[in-house]
């Protein structure tokens, strides 16, 4: 059983639906900037995107993103409406770039929707009857995950997994890679994501910060990009 009194086969059965590629919110379109990446020369092989994803994960959006989620899942079970409001406002300030705006609040609009229409509980309608306003993705899936009564380690781990997973997912289609490379470098990444989790819990808001220029310069200089393969 999770610390949070859900069975761990019916959580990780959850998660592994909603963290799903085939899970409806449209995480295939965005590139969070690494079409640009790649177009510039930035990213051109295996060992180019890994370390890239590697900073990203580690020193830019994937850790922001864990602080937020974990955040969202402490307010929620914590009954602490004002918190997570304030929650969200803040993660819908935290992006770089329209796009990447973009990217992070439309998913977490169709993660909330499709989460509440499929697998909607009392305690999922209540917080989104309190929370008047747009949620982006990580705070969007923190709610949903605590709602269920799925502990937060799993749901941070799953949700880094899932992002690492799309990440490398565009940069085969961009560079191309192959798909035996691809799953190196997911392997490559392991201990990034899970320590990356384990710092994200233990982070409170006043640690978040991120160091990825080159990466938010990609998100912004992907907006005007001539031939474009993503939304992001």
């Amino acid at each position: 059983t999770s610390p949070d009194g859900m069975n761990e086969t019916a959580a990780l059965y959850r998660l592994m639906t909603w963290l799903s590629p085939s899970f409806p919110v449209g995480a295939f379109s965005y590139s969070s900037g690494i079409e640009w990446a790649v177009e510039a020369g930035d990213i051109h092989g295996a060992a180019t995107l890994q370390t890239w994803l590697a900073a990203m994960l580690s020193d830019g959006a994937g850790f922001c993103d864990g602080v937020f989620l974990a955040n969202a899942h402490r307010a929620v079970l914590s009954s602490d409406a004002q918190a997570l409001d304030e929650m969200a406002e803040l993660a819908a300030a935290f992006v770089p770039s329209r796009e990447r705006h973009l990217e992070t609040m439309e998913q977490g609009r169709a993660f909330m929707e499709i989460a509440r229409a499929a697998w909607s509980n009392s305690r999922l309608e209540q917080i989104v009857a309190t929370c008047n306003r747009a949620i982006a993705y990580p705070v969007a899936v923190g709610i949903v995950s605590a709602a269920h009564g799925i502990s937060l380690q799993l749901t941070l781990h799953a949700f880094l997994h899932a992002l690492v997973s799309n990440w490398i997912s565009a940069g085969a289609r961009l560079i191309p890679l192959g798909q035996t490379d691809s799953q190196r470098v997911l392997a490559a990444l392991e201990p990034a994501v899970v320590a990356t989790g384990e710092r994200a819990i233990r982070a409170s808001l006043d640690d978040l910060g991120s160091a990825t220029f080159r990466a938010d310069l990609a998100s912004m200089r992907h907006e005007t990009q001539y031939t474009r393969l993503f939304r992001s």
